[in-house]
């Protein structure tokens, strides 16, 4: 069951600053204090705040229904061999449609590996690969794993998510249509790989960094976005990136999630909001069902 406690605004916005790299530990700890309630120190709040990953698991990984495992697949720079998290129905008589599922800033943590499995009962073969694979994979912990993932070349990274939506196009199980999905870093990959790929079957972001405006004019690939009404950081830049989408005349739908916070979809933080969540997954799936499993 998720944590869900009352927080400052304030505490809020530097905790997303802190997540994202552009608040250090030190100045997160000594600016929140000044916000806290009396007795509970900026550390205690601070492990409040991150993620408890065993409340990761929505659907259990020894579900008789689904098919888990690791499966490998080249890198095209050079990076080695790339590992991700694969998940399908366990019983098919036929082949299915493909979702590659792209984690947030810090690896393949038990919750997108849980998203993933989530998609193999909604009827999907999902893969989730780890971009920490070059460094040793997740480290077990979002802070070392954040670390790690502002080592990796970006270019490389984006390339290697390509490569896995290659991968699991031409894995002998799938239909040969593949969406992706990503959170954060890996909602903001999602619209990347929506330019860069033009047989994109359709993408779903959550609270992911737009691309410049101008870029728009190359995706082909139906777009569903999904934002937190308070989130003010990513949210800046949507009306430029929606003007772009408009202007390129992309199949897109935009859904605005009321009194939530960015990172809102994530079950294992006090940010996780059940409402918002639970209808953002629903669009989801059902965008997936619509564009992927028919020819619409």
């Amino acid at each position: 069951m998720s944590r869900k406690f009352d927080v400052d605004e304030r505490v809020w916005k530097l905790f997303d600053g802190y997540v994202h790299g552009t608040v250090s530990r030190r100045e997160f700890l000594e600016r929140a204090a000044r916000f806290t309630a009396s007795g509970v120190s900026a550390a205690t709040l601070l492990s409040a705040l991150s993620p408890d990953y065993a409340l990761a698991q929505q659907v259990d990984p020894d579900d008789a229904s689904i098919s888990v495992g690791y499966k490998k697949y080249a890198s095209p720079k050079g990076a080695g061999v790339m590992r991700g998290y694969f998940a399908r129905p366990a019983k098919t008589g036929h082949k299915l449609p493909g979702v590659v599922v792209i984690h947030e800033n810090r690896g393949l943590n038990p919750y997108i590996e849980d998203v993933a499995r989530r998609l193999a009962v909604a009827g999907f073969i999902a893969f989730a690969p780890d971009a920490l694979t070059p460094l040793g994979g997740y480290p077990g912990n979002d802070d070392d794993g954040r670390t790690l993932q502002r080592e990796r070349d970006r270019e490389e990274m984006t390339q290697d998510f390509a490569a896995a939506v290659t991968f699991l196009r031409e894995h002998p199980d799938t239909s040969g249509r593949v969406g992706v999905v990503g959170f954060c870093f890996g909602g903001g990959m999602v619209l990347e790989l929506a330019i860069r790929l033009p047989d994109l079957d359709a993408g779903v972001s959550f609270y992911g960094r737009h691309p410049d405006a101008d870029r728009a004019a190359a995706i082909e690939a139906p777009l569903m976005l999904n934002h937190a009404e308070l989130d003010e950081r990513v949210n800046a830049s949507w009306p430029a990136f929606e003007k772009g989408l408009k202007a390129a005349d992309v199949d897109y739908v935009h859904h605005d999630y009321e009194g939530v916070q960015h990172g809102f979809h994530n079950d294992t933080t006090p940010r996780y909001d059940a409402k918002a969540a639970e209808l953002a997954w629903t669009r989801t799936v059902q965008f997936f069902d619509r564009h992927l499993k028919s020819d619409g």
